[in-house]
């Protein structure tokens, strides 16, 4: 499992924002997984994606990592943010929006307001 964590490590370090899920960017295979890709695609944001489901010691390195129990798991400069609701309530009352900002992260804001004017 050391091996996992150090994967992890340098993944989360390397990439602005990083989203560990179900699937992939383009094909999700979770609802979950599904919603925050989908988020962040609308949103324009440029991601690096793990998916799990290749590799058992990085679907329980993960969790671990992060004392977080489920999967997707999103990450920007490093920081664990939180799975599904946490996102999508971040993204509903503009807390995503802010973090991004705040972390020189690029993203569509024209498609952030969408989305709660979708939901609103």
């Amino acid at each position: 499992m050391t091996d996992a964590k150090t994967a992890i490590d340098e993944t989360v370090k390397a990439n602005t924002v990083v989203l560990f899920m179900k699937g992939t960017k383009d094909m999700p295979q979770c609802g979950f997984s599904s919603r925050v890709a989908g988020v962040l695609n609308y949103m324009g944001v440029d991601y690096a994606d793990v998916n799990v489901l290749a590799d058992d010691e990085i679907r329980q390195g993960i969790k671990d990592y992060s004392d977080w129990p489920t999967i997707p798991q999103l990450y920007v400069k490093g920081e664990f943010i939180g799975g599904c609701d946490i996102v999508t309530e971040m993204t509903l009352s503009g807390e995503l929006d802010t973090l991004f900002d705040s972390n020189e992260v690029v993203y569509s804001k024209e498609a952030a307001d969408k989305i709660r004017e979708a939901n609103g």
